[in-house]
């Protein structure tokens, strides 16, 4: 399997993907691209930012699941190999999650 391709450096699950376009089409943003950020914070763990932009010529940009990712260069570090998934954390609350294992307060996810 070839490695270090921009397509598979950030992955959005089909759940995520499905709510990423039901967020763009409420908030009037369909055809934007899904703008992905992160920051390390001073403990080593990473804060995630996403929204929906036009992008620029600097921006690294692929698709997933049918949603095109744009982010800036720097942060494909931190974005490496992370997931973007949509998951009920409690009956009827549901949200987005960040799955990557650069975090250190990642936590693989676990089959019930």
């Amino acid at each position: 399997m070839p490695t270090g391709e921009v397509n598979e450096m950030f992955k959005v699950t089909p759940q995520a993907a499905e709510q990423v376009r039901a967020a763009a089409e409420q908030g009037g943003t369909a055809g934007m691209a899904l703008r992905l950020a992160a920051q390390q914070r001073s403990d080593g763990s990473i804060d995630y930012r996403m929204g929906f932009d036009e992008g620029t010529d600097d921006d690294i940009s692929f698709n997933s699941e049918g949603v095109r990712i744009i982010m800036a260069p720097e942060y494909v570090p931190l974005l490496d190999s992370a997931t973007l998934d949509f998951v009920e954390m409690e009956p009827g609350e549901s949200q987005f999650i960040f799955l990557n294992p650069k975090d250190p307060n990642y936590v693989p996810p676990s089959e019930n």
